[in-house]
């Protein structure tokens, strides 16, 4: 069999519809199918490349909580914020937290309001601005889930050894396990099958996902982002439910170890700890899923260093994202959406990113069906 190497070959019209047959030929007329793609990066594919239309209406695909920016609660953003605001502070952050809503606005907002807020991407370039800037302090807005971490913990690891003392990390690192636990424990959630992140296991592996097999009964199947990757791993669910099993397969075995990236987690390991509790936006506070700096690295903690105090800002009543997260509702249900929320002015999490789930669906199925119109 020939392995595909090229992107163009994982679009490959022919091979999509061959696939998708397969799934109308295995689902019959009673087969209800709700399959959670945990990952933003997927929801963002489902819908820009129309896969949900090349599916028998009795699969229903519900968008998980995957994106990293979109699950930041507005207190964290606000004590973010109030660190930007402070004499002598350069605060720098990825491109996508720049438009995250807190109670302040956003970090493009209060750099109109004249803040030092610079967009970086990636937590070296941060370090390199403290590094020419010694008279100031240099905040990184870390984020993201085990995907980044290991980069902020290298970047860290390296302040460190150069001894950079005007440097330090808001951490906001989340966790994916604990967040599929939690949905899998919600009483009003019900979920047949996990099409399983792809970036986040190229770092954790495999392994970990082992207890939604045994403990829930439920088949994951970790999915690559092309078509093919994703049609492909709706594919191997679908099978799964057909012969009774529930097991952990791996779809991307061309990015993903099993044991995961040993080097990646040490490093990991050796910078970060686990906090006891964390919000998510949507979601509530979750036990056990996020990552805080050891105390050995205490010297450049951002949350240590300014005294974070910990605000807690409700969600907007009216946007319904906790509901978009659970499978509740889809996003062109919530009253908000395409209204007083849109990704020029997001009211909501799931409409900040171009991974999350209403922005995804905004500009690839409401714009394109209202040009239609």
């Amino acid at each position: 069999m020939t392995t595909m190497k090229y992107v163009d070959e994982f679009r490959d019209p022919e091979l999509i519809h061959k696939i998708s047959e397969e799934i109308h030929r295995l689902v019959k007329p009673d087969d209800q199918y709700r399959f959670m793609e945990v990952c933003g990066g997927h929801t963002f594919s489902i819908f820009r490349f129309g896969l949900q239309h090349l599916l028998p209406k009795n699969i229903e695909l519900v968008h998980g909580p995957g994106c990293p920016v979109c699950v930041l609660p507005m207190g964290r953003m606000d004590d973010g914020l109030s660190i930007a605001q402070q004499p002598n502070v350069i605060f720098t952050a990825f491109g996508d937290v720049m438009r995250v809503p807190g109670k302040q606005g956003t970090p493009l907002e209060l750099k109109a309001r004249g803040a030092d807020i610079r967009m970086v991407y990636s937590p070296l370039d941060a370090l390199k601005i403290a590094m020419d800037h010694p008279d100031r302090q240099v905040v990184l807005f870390a984020i993201g889930f085990e995907t980044t971490a290991p980069s902020t913990a290298l970047t860290l690891m390296r302040a460190r050894e150069l001894d950079v003392s005007n440097f330090s990390v808001f951490s906001n690192h989340v966790l994916i396990i604990p967040a599929i636990q939690a949905i899998l424990d919600s009483p009003d959630m019900y979920i047949d099958g996990f099409i399983g992140p792809g970036h986040v296991s190229s770092v954790i592996g495999a392994h970990p996902y082992e207890f939604i097999a045994k403990k829930y009964r439920k088949p994951i199947v970790i999915s690559g982002f092309e078509p093919l990757d994703l049609l492909q791993s709706i594919l191997m669910l679908v099978k799964q439910m057909k012969e009774g099993r529930f097991d952990v397969e791996n779809q991307y075995s061309r990015v993903v170890p099993s044991e995961g990236n040993i080097s990646a987690l040490d490093v990991m390991k050796e910078v970060f700890e686990v906090r006891p509790l964390f919000e998510w936006r949507g979601l509530g506070t979750i036990s056990q899923s996020a990552l805080k700096l050891r105390p050995e690295f205490a010297k450049w903690d951002a949350e240590v260093r300014f005294q974070v105090g910990g605000t807690r800002v409700n969600d907007p009543q009216m946007a319904q994202c906790g509901d978009v997260l659970k499978g509740l509702l889809k996003p062109h249900q919530c009253k908000l959406f395409g209204k007083e929320c849109t990704p020029e002015h997001p009211v909501g999490a799931l409409m900040v990113s171009s991974e999350g789930a209403c922005a995804a669906y905004y500009h690839y199925v409401h714009l394109q069906g209202a040009a239609g119109k």
